[in-house]
């Protein structure tokens, strides 16, 4: 086990790399190797460990009944998923996460690593960083719903756009998605967003070049 990728995760922040590998034992952790396109989770499982990528790629999918996907997010090396479904035992997934390539997982099992007394130090630190990554991601969500909930494509830039400059201290800045990735953050077709991204230009809202903003508070949205 790549015990390096361990120690650049979250969910290990503040734990020696001497003390890894015995507290993965006492947690009864283990790793599986997937090839391509196999499920390491499926739409309706119940998850009874949380898992870590170790290497390669996971896609975070949603299907629909009539076997339409949407790709919700990619798991990289050190990331953690399924971590809210693993804390919360029997309850189904709603999505599918699925090896985009051959990939090794570390699984580590609900019932060991939520027991009621932390056994050590270690131990503690993993649980409040467990709080910590959950809390993290259900922020990340919840900024999300807040951009998507607008009904117009330039309420919903907007919103993105506002809370980039919060985060950045700035009305200029870099966001992290080429358009194609925006389109599908904010759920909308690429072609009509950068129309929309264009027509925001034209009416002195923002200036833009790439992935490069600039926010003109001069204009307002009629």
């Amino acid at each position: 086990m790549n015990l390096s990728i361990l120690a650049r995760c979250d969910l290990f922040r503040g734990i020696e790399t001497a003390e890894l590998s015995p507290l993965l034992r006492r947690l009864h952790a283990c790793t599986r190797e997937f090839d391509k396109f196999q499920p390491i989770y499926r739409v309706g499982d119940t998850a009874h460990a949380l898992c870590i990528l170790l290497s390669g790629g996971v896609n975070i999918e949603r299907c629909d009944a009539w076997g339409h996907k949407t790709l919700l997010d990619h798991i990289t090396p050190g990331s953690v998923f399924a971590e809210t479904y693993a804390c919360v035992p029997g309850t189904p997934m709603m999505v599918s996460a699925v090896a985009d390539e051959p990939s090794e997982v570390l699984f580590l099992p609900s019932e060991m690593l939520l027991s009621s007394a932390a056994q050590d130090s270690a131990h503690s630190v993993l649980l409040r960083n467990l709080l910590d990554v959950t809390a993290q991601k259900n922020l990340l969500l919840t900024r999300k719903i807040f951009h998507t909930s607008p009904k117009s494509m330039r309420g919903k830039l907007l919103s993105y756009l506002s809370a980039q400059a919060v985060q950045h201290g700035s009305d200029t800045f870099d966001i992290p998605f080429d358009r194609q990735q925006l389109a599908d953050y904010l759920g909308v077709d690429r072609s009509a967003l950068s129309a929309e991204l264009s027509r925001m230009q034209r009416d002195g809202l923002i200036s833009y070049k790439k992935s490069h903003f600039v926010l003109n508070h001069s204009q307002s949205d009629e």
